[in-house]
């Protein structure tokens, strides 16, 4: 079988046949995309007397040498536009070196020092290290929207002040951020894990670091658990054991805010009344500043009178700092998103949860699947429902009468009402 990427002799000036068209790009994540670039693309247009460093190829010329899949794949899987392309990962590394995502000196030369001895005692090709760099650099943005910070080195640092556990947090937090606020494909983000591990690691080796805080990622984070590629979440069965094994307010609201808000394990740890609305015409919500995926605000369709509960408990101590899950020990005030997974492990294991669904350990992500595979339930069950007013409108899909046919008002309605309806058979014991 013939390489793919071996460019082939094009003969003709316009819509060539090329390398690029037996590609599987939905397989590559954006460093094997740079590294496709320079191994083909740079050079064809070299040939063509066009500096790419300092030239951004025409669309007119990508065509013409057979790389408009080339250019449909950076729109279609990267959401990138062939100029943004260019212009971060093309012009930014010829004028600036490497465009790190940090500006920590230290960081920096630490992640250089691990790609030399990678290509040096590994062999790899200059393609290859352009990928690592690429992963570890998608880390480091992950990093420091989750963490407000990218010095790398100072959670891990031998004399560091913070406990072991705060720079556990602080990667697990990143690889939420990936999970959840990003569109790259599991194994992508695994591949990403398995490259983050060995630098930790190399730190470690080094005398640079204490511990390496990404020993465990693999048995947290089960990117590709399952044979049947469905993601695994909790059943109903599973949330009301968890409702009827907790013990007090604090975890009630824990299962609460969880599997009927939906919201992720970070967000449930820095939880604060003020977030919560509920001088409202519409439903009570909890606003956020800054949300990493998804709306700034989330409908509180049920388990108010968990909130309530909660408030009402806290309420009692006169050095309440209005966290809904504080933490004299922390800093923030609050508990850490590590400290959340503890306790809603604890609490399954009381539940008697099984130990694996699908494959994957009870989590507070698997409850977060809960809301989710309930609210697509929601949406079938209201669209069904409208099936006989779609045959009286003379159409065959009953979401055209969702989306044209009722006001916004009325068809948030129906989906809330169904909503609460899935929510109540979880946590009510009168269901």
């Amino acid at each position: 079988m013939s390489d793919p990427y071996t460019p082939r002799d094009n003969t003709e000036t316009t819509s060539a046949p090329a390398a690029s068209e037996s590609v599987r790009w939905t397989d590559k994540d954006l460093g094997e995309m740079q590294g496709y670039f320079w191994r083909h693309i740079a050079p064809e247009a070299a040939n063509d007397g066009i500096d790419v460093e300092a030239t951004k190829p025409t669309h007119d010329w990508l065509a013409a040498n057979g790389h408009r899949s080339f250019v449909a794949a950076l729109r279609r899987h990267h959401d990138q536009s062939f100029g943004e392309f260019w212009t971060a990962h093309v012009a930014a590394d010829a004028n600036d070196g490497y465009d790190w995502a940090t500006d920590d000196d230290a960081t920096v030369d630490a992640l250089e020092h691990f790609l030399d001895r990678r290509e040096s005692r590994y062999s790899l090709s200059a393609s290859s290290v352009d990928t690592l760099r690429y992963r570890l650099n998608a880390y480091l943005d992950a990093f420091r929207a989750a963490n407000d910070h990218v010095a790398l080195l100072d959670p891990v640092a031998r004399d560091a002040d913070a406990p072991a556990y705060r720079a556990v947090d602080e990667v697990f937090a990143a690889f939420d951020h990936l999970n959840e606020a990003s569109d790259l494909a599991p194994s992508t983000i695994e591949r990403i894990a398995n490259v983050v591990d060995a630098f930790y690691g190399h730190l470690v080796s080094r005398r640079l670091a204490a511990t390496n805080p990404a020993s465990d990622l693999d048995s947290e984070f089960k990117w590709n658990s399952g044979s049947s590629g469905a993601t695994p979440a909790l059943e109903t069965a599973h949330v009301r054991a968890l409702v009827d094994a907790a013990a007090d307010p604090r975890e009630h609201l824990l299962v609460v805010a969880l599997a009927a808000w939906g919201l992720r394990a970070n967000e449930v740890a820095s939880l604060h009344r003020h977030q919560v609305v509920r001088d409202t015409a519409d439903v009570p919500r909890l606003e956020f500043e800054s949300r990493k995926n998804g709306p700034g605000s989330v409908s509180l369709l049920y388990g108010m009178n968990a909130l309530d509960d909660r408030i009402a408990e806290l309420a009692d101590h006169d050095a309440w700092n209005g966290y809904l899950f504080p933490s004299p020990q922390s800093d923030a005030g609050h508990v850490t998103r590590q400290t959340v997974w503890r306790q809603f492990q604890a609490l399954a294991d009381r539940a008697d949860l099984p130990d694996e669904i699908d494959g994957e350990r009870p989590s507070p992500q698997l409850c977060r699947r809960f809301w989710y595979d309930r609210y697509s339930e929601t949406l079938e069950a209201v669209v069904a429902g409208l099936e006989d007013v779609a045959a009286e409108q003379g159409s065959a899909d009953p979401s055209v009468v969702l989306q044209n046919y009722l006001s916004e008002d009325r068809a948030r309605q129906l989906r809330r009402d169904a909503m609460r309806e899935k929510l109540a058979a979880a946590f009510d014991p009168d269901t």
